[in-house]
């Protein structure tokens, strides 16, 4: 008991420390040069608030006056700003690893499994929800600005969602010849790579992402005012795409070595001595691959 105690407490510590240097650092990008003509929308709608505010009587409590003001400032800043690939790289990085928690406590949940369902090489990643975080803020964004309504909100998730499923899982199994998820042991199943009750999902993700989360994320994030803050979300796409270069050439040898293909190059010898089928059943423990792959003939 005291060591669990103990364990909870270091953890705390630990992501109190986390979340301190993760402000710290953000603080600092935030004081490098100047971008020219930059423009922070951010600031000249609380600015903009905080007039309309000083002309009207305060409400019944402070904290409920403070939610209003921020409500109200995240409102004007999205009526504002531009969404680009500053905000994109953001969102993507959020999105791939909210993506990869949320699946991976779902399986546990109602499947009792505990098991690595990264999707790149490197990093805590799932770049399916991150690339669908990032389509659903484009979409959505466009949609609150024309007004959409909830049920066009949820429509344009279940799309996105079930767009994606299907063309990675097609392109997985087609391009590496393998296999991460299959709903074919599912009754409510449409393809091998989609099904109704997770269509109900991110449709319902979509809503939630679009209307809370979504304003909530463009306005911390912000816009590029300094060097320092293009430079480091340029070094983190770089870093992404490198990530992504990664795990595809890894793949392909995975497939080229259960095919009894031979290294062609330096880079591909390279990739067999470090990204061993080993490693990737580590890495990957979801992912089948070859003979083992579930279709319309062995599924049940």
């Amino acid at each position: 008991m005291f060591y669990s105690v103990l364990t909870l407490l270091v953890l705390l510590l630990v992501l109190r420390l986390g979340f301190l240097a993760a402000r710290s650092f953000w603080i600092w990008l935030g004081r490098g040069r100047d971008l020219q003509n930059a423009v922070d929308h951010r600031r000249l709608s609380e600015q903009a608030v905080a007039a309309r505010l000083r002309g009207e009587r305060l409400g019944r409590t402070y904290r409920q006056e403070v939610h209003r003001a921020r409500a109200l400032a995240v409102e004007e800043y999205l009526d504002r700003m531009d969404f680009g690939w500053y905000q994109a790289v953001f969102i993507f990085v959020a999105g791939s690893v909210a993506g990869l928690v949320l699946e991976e406590v779902w399986m546990f949940v109602t499947a009792g499994l505990t098991q690595s369902r990264v999707g790149l090489v490197w990093g805590p990643f799932s770049p399916l929800y991150g690339v669908g975080a990032v389509l659903l803020t484009l979409l959505s964004f466009c949609q609150r600005r024309s007004r959409a309504t909830d049920l066009q909100l949820f429509l344009t998730s279940v799309l996105v969602g079930g767009g994606l499923e299907q063309l990675t899982g097609w392109g997985m199994q087609a391009l590496f010849d393998a296999q991460s998820w299959t709903y074919l042991g599912l009754p409510d199943h449409i393809t091998q790579w989609v099904a109704w009750r997770f269509l109900l999902m991110w449709g319902l993700l979509g809503l939630v992402w679009a209307k809370h989360v979504m304003p909530e994320l463009l306005y911390l994030v912000g816009e590029p005012l300094t060097h320092r803050q293009v430079a480091f979300v340029v070094m983190l796409a770089i870093y992404l795409s490198l990530d992504v270069f990664m795990t595809v050439s890894s793949f392909q040898r995975r497939a080229a070595r259960e095919a009894g293909a031979p290294a062609r190059n330096g880079f591909e010898c390279w990739i067999d001595e470090h990204y061993t089928d080993e490693f990737m059943a580590n890495r990957f423990q979801n992912l089948v691959v070859g003979h083992d792959l579930m279709d319309e003939g062995n599924a049940r």
